[in-house]
């Protein structure tokens, strides 16, 4: 049908006069919205509680959806200020926006209700007359939940393709006044989206809380130990000598995305890191800024330990513990040392965002362990920060690698390179220098000159080192142990499942095709490259020349592996590592920029040296490693038996079976027992922006089965009884299509149709949470497929 312009600006004065009589109508019936309603929340009767009774609620049917900055319509389930805040008909995540966006960051953009109207956010709660009736007719939220009552779910194992579950997808986030169009148009899309509805029990008690007037007590008071301890850390964070204060800014801008507890506090309440205008034993004036480093506007910074509000979600879960040994170490490390602070730097952008030069007096070694103690958190803070969301931010990583660290050097070693990074530093100038409003070309241009000069820099550093101590040696690489005990954070994996991905401690899986050896200057950048300097409200310059710049950092940390292994071996691994990758690309993980021409100093016998050398790495990291995901760590010996057929499986048949999936192993009398299924994707390279899938490689297609729970977002949820693993896996092994795909979901997947879901999720959560007390959060569940 083809519409001309007439007809069309017909239709939409049709659209508008409807909404208008909507509002209009609700105007009539209830009064006019107060967009103070919930500026102060009401108090819940004698015998309700909304912590107890409705929060559950929330978090096991709501916050698995709506939760961090990719809930739908950003509606945020994971704190009453939260719902009281609503919707926005806004994304976050735009990778094509030409200027940078307003921030809409729950608890510091705003801070009621009626700020987050000016701000263009709609109510999802009756912010008109406070009646029964009322409180239900005009909440988007109580029509949302009732449509899915009234139109459950089709009586189908797929759902049709009017279900759009993809991550992009266009967005309705009706208001009120839009909410009798959308349902008419929309009649299955009630809440939760695509998933079953409430239990009568579950609805009821929602539907009273509603009827209240949406009512919370507020948060629980604190333990009234934990006070001492709060006070404590902000008489150490905010000490007045030059020292203390550079340092304590090193600490934040590092540490303001992690939740932070406290070591002897049973119950692990978290706290976050902020900036405030006001000193400890006065309420927190918060900073509210773009990046942790921009200019406070204030003479005198003052760090702040800030309770965290909102249920801790999985995807941004960032614990951080804190204690005496804690505070005794960053005092080794930053306060005892003799070295001089003569004034404090500037937070003006070009300088802030280089943290080589902002941080210059404090010592190498100090930052570099700081981080490194810490390095899963570090390398963490990408993977569950705000950069790390969509295909294109993460097509820069393959899909799994093992990440290693190199020592500090002696005294002498240290001094040597404080002298070429205080030389170099103006080389090491990252893309947030250019702000959130910023351009490609040129800007692009710069900084790949820059990187170039920095590799040649580095390599005839490097080359005079091997040069001198008859090559790189395997004593380089840190293996963990050290004064303060042996460290877990030696050898890490990192996995990434297409569009997300993670990190844990030990080396999981078989030898995997790519690794890194990272180094401070290289930990630094990641941090300030894709944590601290990147804004995720940022234009679409910010956004690709973040992306491009990884691609750097990723081929300085191949470099500095291919760099231990045999002169005459180098070219032919980074060959593979980069089939149909340029020459120009190449040169940037071995070769014309990134160079050594120096025998290593590790004695290999013939064959290859690559898997030669990830058995001295695992040998040298042996006593410190984690185990937790490995099969080894499974005590039945026949039930690792059979899982060993799952993770020994590779090629084609893979390509149809999710990135991430979590098996459910029913072996009654027994309790069941949780493994994750992690597909890893064969690629030629990672080198290709745009299209990826011209690099994919079936045939390299393999399968790594953890214990346990790797990853946030599971694609698929399996539940499998012991008898049928070997079934499984040659299942799985058989798959040639689609359908063979569906058969297998049909005896084994528990999809998102399937009416037993919410009992087989909240098993599962629990599971997680059991396993995981503090690193563990509520999964996520915005990319379960429908297949």
């Amino acid at each position: 049908m083809i519409i001309n312009k007439q007809s069309l600006l017909l239709l939409i004065v049709v659209l508008s006069g409807c909404a208008a009589i909507t509002r209009h109508t609700l105007n009539e019936e209830y009064g006019a919205p107060d967009p103070a309603r919930f500026d102060v929340p009401a108090m819940p009767p004698a015998g309700f509680s909304y912590r107890s009774e409705v929060q559950p609620i929330l978090e096991k049917r709501c916050v698995v959806c709506h939760a961090c900055y990719d809930g739908p319509c950003q509606l945020k389930f994971t704190a009453w200020e939260g719902i009281a805040r609503g919707t926005s008909k806004a994304q976050v995540y735009d990778s094509g926006r030409l200027v940078e966006a307003p921030m809409t960051r729950l608890f510091v953009d705003a801070q009621d209700a009626s700020q987050w109207r000016d701000k263009g956010f709609s109510a999802v709660l009756n912010e008109r007359e406070q009646t029964p009736t009322a409180n239900l007719a005009a909440s988007v939220m109580y029509r949302a939940l009732k449509l899915k009552q009234d139109h459950p779910l089709p009586e189908t194992a797929i759902l049709p393709k009017t279900f759009d579950f993809s991550l992009d997808r266009a967005q309705q986030c009706a208001r009120i006044d839009e909410y009798d169009r959308f349902a008419q148009d929309y009649p299955l899309w009630g809440m939760p989206f695509g998933l079953p509805g409430l239990s009568d029990a579950e609805m009821k008690t929602l539907s009273l809380w509603l009827q209240q007037g949406a009512p919370f007590e507020g948060l629980p008071p604190l333990p009234a130990q934990l006070g001492k301890q709060i006070a404590d850390w902000e008489a150490f964070l905010n000490g007045d000598s030059l020292k203390q204060r550079l340092a304590s800014r090193y600490i934040y801008e590092h540490l303001f995305l992690a939740h932070l507890y406290f070591d002897s506090d049973p119950e692990h309440h978290y706290f976050r890191l902020v900036r405030s205008r006001t000193p400890p034993g006065q309420p927190i004036d918060l900073i509210a800024s773009r990046r942790p480093y921009d200019d406070p506007g204030v003479e005198r910074v003052y760090y702040r330990l800030e309770r965290e509000k909102e249920t801790i979600v999985d995807k941004t879960h960032l614990p951080y513990v804190l204690g005496p040994k804690r505070m005794q170490r960053w005092r080794q490390l930053f306060i005892e040392p003799v070295y001089a602070v003569k004034e404090l730097p500037s937070y003006e952008l070009k300088l802030a965002s280089n943290p080589f030069v902002t941080f210059q007096a404090l010592p190498i070694s100090a930052r570099y362990q700081f981080m490194r103690d810490e390095a899963e958190f570090t390398i963490m803070g990408f993977i569950k920060g705000p950069v790390c969301r969509g295909q294109v931010a993460l097509s820069v990583i393959e899909d799994r690698f093992w990440v290693f660290f190199l020592n500090e050097g002696d005294s002498q070693e240290q001094a040597q390179d404080e002298e070429f990074l205080r030389r170099e530093s103006s080389l090491l100038a990252l893309p947030a220098a250019q702000g959130s409003d910023a351009g490609i070309i040129g800007p692009w241009r710069k900084y790949a000159k820059l990187q170039a000069e920095y590799l040649k820099a580095k390599s005839e550093a490097v080359t005079r080192y091997a040069a001198d101590t008859g090559g790189l040696k395997l004593d380089l690489i840190w293996d963990g142990d050290d004064k303060n005990g042996k460290n877990a954070n030696a050898g890490l994996t990192i996995f990434r499942h297409f569009d997300n991905a993670s990190v844990v401690k030990g080396l999981v899986g078989g030898p995997p095709k790519t690794a890194w050896v990272i180094g401070y200057p290289l930990l630094e950048r990641i941090h300030y490259l894709l944590v601290a300097g990147y804004d995720v409200y940022g234009n679409v310059g910010h956004q690709l020349l973040s992306r491009l710049y990884m691609d750097f950092l990723r081929m300085e940390g191949e470099f500095n592996f291919i760099a231990f292994l045999p002169l005459d071996q180098r070219k032919a691994v980074r060959d593979y590592w980069y089939r149909g990758a340029s020459q120009e690309v190449k040169n940037h993980v071995y070769g014309k920029l990134a160079n050594l021409d120096v025998q290593t100093g590790i004695k290999f016998a013939g064959g290859d040296a690559q898997q030669q050398f990830y058995k001295m790495l695992s040998g040298r990291l042996a006593p410190v490693l984690d185990q937790r995901y490995d099969l080894s760590s499974v005590s039945d010996a026949a039930l690792r038996k059979d899982l060993g057929v799952l993770a020994a499986l590779q090629g084609p048949a893979l390509s149809w079976i999710p990135e991430m999936v979590f098996v459910k192993i029913e072996d009654p009398p027994r309790a069941p027992r949780y493994f994750s299924l992690l597909r890893t994707t064969g690629r030629r390279s990672v080198s290709s922006l745009l299209r990826e899938e011209r690099e994919l490689l079936p045939a390299e297609n393999a399968m790594v089965v953890a214990p346990g729970f790797v990853g946030a977002y599971p694609s698929a949820i399996y539940r499998v009884r012991r008898s049928e693993i070997g079934d499984l896996a040659k299942a799985i092994a058989g798959l040639s299509s689609e359908e063979d795909y569906r058969a297998l979901a049909d005896r084994y997947v528990v999809r998102r149709s399937d009416p037993g879901f919410w009992q087989v999720s909240d098993e599962l959560q629990d599971a997680h949470l059991s396993l995981a007390p503090i690193s563990g959060g509520l999964l996520d569940y915005n990319r379960l497929e429908n297949r």
